[in-house]
C-alpha cells in the first residue's frame, strides 16, 4: 500500500476553489484511493494536507496517475497555491491500532 500525500499551503481563502479544481472528474480512477482526506491546519486553515492510501505497487501508481491526468490536476490547482510544503508518495510499512 502507497500513502500519496501533498501538503499546500493556499492562498488566502482559497479552499473551495482548491478544491474543486482537485477533484479530478473520473470516479473510477478515484476508487483507487481509499480513503482519501483533506485536512487543515487547525492554526491556519489555508495550510492543507491532501493523502489517500493506494492499493497497489508503485508502477500501478504512475499509470493510474498518468490515467487520471496527475499534471492536469497540478496545473488546474496552481492557482490556489502559494506553496508546495511536501509532496511524494510513502510505501506504509507498518499500521498500528
Amino acid at each position: 500500500m502507497i500513502c500519496t500525500l501533498t501538503a499546500r499551503r493556499l492562498k488566502p481563502g482559497a479552499y473551495d476553489a482548491f478544491r474543486e479544481a482537485w477533484d479530478p472528474g473520473d470516479a473510477d480512477v478515484i476508487e483507487r484511493w481509499r480513503p482519501i482526506y483533506h485536512v487543515r491546519d487547525v492554526n491556519d486553515p489555508d495550510v492543507v494536507i491532501s493523502f489517500g492510501f493506494f492499493n497497489g505497487s508503485q508502477e500501478e501508481l504512475r499509470d493510474v496517475q498518468a490515467q487520471a491526468g496527475r499534471g492536469d490536476q497540478v496545473a488546474r490547482i496552481a492557482a490556489t497555491v502559494e506553496e508546495v510544503l511536501l509532496d511524494g508518495a510513502y510505501e506504509v510499512v507498518e499500521q498500528l491500532g
